[in-house]
């Protein structure tokens, strides 16, 4: 019994008349007799007794007509959620992040999504760059957030924001007093450094920056994320160069300066997604976020 023979069922149960279930069918009345008879045929029993006013249900069309409705209703509701999944309005995304990438720009996207796609569900992981690139591939997440990611064949690499490096300083410091901060204005500070990680980092950008204009860098801490790097700052540990969402952490007895650096300029957030992922949801996040990135991009000055 198929879809097609159900609402025929049903129309004339509703009806009890041929000849009208064909008019709301918007089909001749022949046809949809000779469906009826093979309906009956197939489950070897009668669903109706032919009257000279229309039609009556027999015991086993009463018995029909008790699921039919609710058989038609899920399949309308079947029909409606492939369309929505294959739309990419319902589903799920999961989403690798790391400490500082929560602070400004990954928020307001995932609530932009949240609000143009209410019925998808958002899963979000903290995760290393490692892990996110592996999690990729295990497929546990669809997309992850990050900054310096190195080139992968299997990964697609986009980027999202451009931040300025800021220097975090605890209150009193007597560096508080300028305006903006150069490398050479660090020389020999107490410095803390992060992330401590085993992949390429913002750690490795401000020591090659140091090097390159020849700035003496006195490591005082080594930590894995900005918050606790920052919290270090606040506790009088030493500074830190930190771009400038960290400054959204508002930890008090810290200020930041902006730091001007021929080397140290600005820092890409990026994303990274499988390259072979034609997940309707994904491409439906990849395009707010692109519209959200030329947005800010052509903003004014």
């Amino acid at each position: 019994m198929d879809i097609k023979q159900m609402r025929y069922f049903l129309a004339v149960a509703q009806e009890g008349h041929f000849g009208r279930a064909a008019e709301r069918l918007n089909m001749a009345q022949p046809p949809l007799t000779r469906h009826i008879h093979a309906l009956e045929a197939q489950l070897g029993t009668p669903l109706f007794v032919r009257t000279p006013k229309g039609t009556t249900l027999t015991a086993a069309g009463h018995t029909l007509l008790a699921e039919v409705p609710n058989i038609l209703s899920l399949a309308r509701r079947a029909e409606e959620q492939t369309r929505l999944a294959g739309q990419g309005y319902i589903g799920r995304l999961d989403v690798g992040i790391f400490s500082s990438g929560i602070l400004n720009v990954i928020p307001r996207l995932l609530a932009g999504f949240h609000t143009e796609r209410p019925e998808v569900k958002i899963g979000l992981h903290n995760l290393s760059k490692t892990e996110q690139i592996a999690a990729l591939r295990e497929r546990r997440i669809a997309i992850g957030f990050n900054r310096l990611i190195p080139d992968e064949p299997d990964l697609v690499v986009d980027w999202i924001h451009r931040e300025p490096f800021l220097v975090a300083l605890y209150e009193g410091h007597p560096l508080c007093k300028r305006a903006s901060l150069t490398l050479a204005d660090l020389e020999n500070e107490r410095m803390i450094l992060y992330p401590n990680a085993p992949v390429p980092g913002l750690a490795e950008e401000v020591t090659a920056a140091f090097r390159a204009e020849g700035v003496t860098l006195r490591v005082e801490q080594e930590v894995e994320d900005v918050v606790t790097s920052i919290a270090l700052v606040a506790s009088r540990f030493g500074v830190c160069v930190t771009t400038e969402s960290a400054a959204n952490l508002r930890l008090p007895g810290v200020v930041y300066r902006p730091l001007k650096s021929k080397r140290l300029r600005s820092i890409e957030l990026n994303c990274m997604y499988r390259r072979d992922d034609d997940s309707p949801i994904l491409a439906a996040f990849l395009a707010l976020m692109r519209q959200s990135r030329n947005h800010r991009h052509t903003l004014p000055m």
